[in-house]
């Protein structure tokens, strides 16, 4: 089959296929319209007709959304390539099959990610791997299982990331493609790269109108910048290592304890809190962990015989690692406890995170955001979610937060 290339992937991705074998990890970031995943279907269809050991895999977080994304993308490859009468097209599955040998693509939803562990071919081995729209899945830590699962028994995997960066610089997805790795490719792609004919003139006509009524979604949506939300909630973070000659010079550790069991996890957090500096370099976050079970993690962790401030909202539990010969308390929390802690901590120098010892602190913290009305306006108030390392951090820094509110207020008093 001779089809030139030049007419089926855009311009910017031609280095992208010349590089294909040298890398593994084929991340691939761009606002509309920027041809990265007509770019990932073709090199699918390509790679698996050229060579008939290999199969693919293709990703949604949602597996409802694949028939009339990721499948339909393929389809629409197939057709391109002239190669329709080559590939047997199950849509109802979805699954797609090459006549000649039997190689697959098969399409998988990781909103039940324990059901891709079974995932297998009949012949040969699962080179291709895309999962797009990658922001919607929940970070590198599922990544990498459903990695395991798929990249086995072959010499050579080609692994696609495509995705319009989301705004947030915090964004999980944002951070981990400013890791470098020698055996991931970068690559970023807007429409302008794209040759004008293939989106049509209504598509430009309404990216200049964007771009002159709200320059920076225009930035965003068409050119895949990160743009922030302005809806950033800590910006004295530093997500760094804490090295052990600072850890001993911590004299007053505080502990806090967000309870948790089911769909929220049990938190634990250590921190230490100094000259408007907080240091934050230990936690234990799990779900589905009992209080006894909480307890010996505690033990084991050390500093057990330090006082322990949890959410009072959980009295019985409270009583449960008293029982188990915790030093343990409610937190008095009081009147926009919430909104007090928050702002303390939002007013310190520095929030020092360890992104080895307290991940899920480092994450969570990063990625806390205020959220959107459907005016696009922000809501009032800091959103009750994904906030668990925070509330126990306002836990053990209680006696803080208590004693700065009460200067400010008798400051106030003074004033007047």
């Amino acid at each position: 089959m001779r089809i030139s290339l030049d007419t089926l992937i855009a311009p910017s991705f031609y280095g992208v296929h010349k590089s294909l074998d040298s890398f593994t990890h084929i991340w691939l970031c761009g606002g509309r319209g920027s041809a990265k995943s007509s770019f990932v279907s073709i090199e699918i269809i390509l790679g698996i007709m050229k060579n008939p050991e290999t199969n693919a895999v293709v990703l949604r977080k949602v597996g409802a959304y694949l028939r009339d994304s990721v499948f339909a993308q393929l389809v629409w490859a197939v057709e391109m390539l002239g190669a329709s009468d080559m590939w047997e097209i199950k849509a109802s599955v979805p699954e797609m099959v090459y006549k000649k040998t039997g190689q697959k693509i098969l399409f998988r939803g990781a909103d039940k990610p324990q059901k891709l562990k079974s995932t297998k071919v009949t012949h040969g081995y699962i080179r291709y791997v895309w999962y797009e729209e990658l922001d919607e899945f929940q970070g590198m830590r599922e990544i990498r299982s459903i990695n395991q699962s798929m990249l086995r028994g072959g010499e050579k995997f080609t692994v696609f990331y495509s995705y319009n960066p989301p705004e947030s610089r915090r964004s999980w997805v944002n951070r981990e493609a400013e890791n470098i790795r020698k055996d991931r490719l970068v690559h970023k792609s807007t429409y302008l790269d794209v040759p004008r004919e293939w989106l049509g003139e209504q598509f430009f006509l309404e990216a200049e109108y964007l771009k002159k009524l709200h320059p920076n979604r225009y930035n965003h949506e068409y050119l895949g910048e990160v743009t922030g939300t302005g809806g950033e909630v800590f910006d004295n973070l530093e997500i760094r290592r804490i090295s052990d000659e600072e850890l001993k010079s911590f004299d007053n550790v505080k502990c806090g304890i967000d309870f948790g069991f089911a769909s929220d996890p049990f938190v634990y957090i250590v921190c230490y809190y100094h000259n408007n500096v907080l240091f934050i370099f230990g936690e234990i976050y799990a779900k589905g962990m009992t209080n006894s079970c909480a307890a010996e993690k505690i033990f084991e962790y050390g500093c057990p015989n330090r006082l322990i401030i949890c959410d009072s909202a959980e009295p019985k539990s409270i009583n449960d690692l008293r029982g188990f010969g915790l030093h343990v308390r409610g937190a008095r929390k009081g009147i926009d406890s919430i909104e007090h802690g928050i702002r303390f901590l939002q007013g310190l120098r520095k929030i020092v995170i360890d992104p080895e010892r307290c991940k899920n602190a480092a994450r969570e913290f990063s990625e806390y955001e205020l959220e959107h009305d459907t005016n696009g306006e922000f809501r009032s108030g800091y959103p009750d979610k994904n906030n668990h390392t925070i509330d126990a951090v306002r836990y053990a820094l209680e006696e803080d937060i208590t004693n700065k509110r009460a200067r400010v207020l008798r400051r106030k008093d003074f004033d007047l």
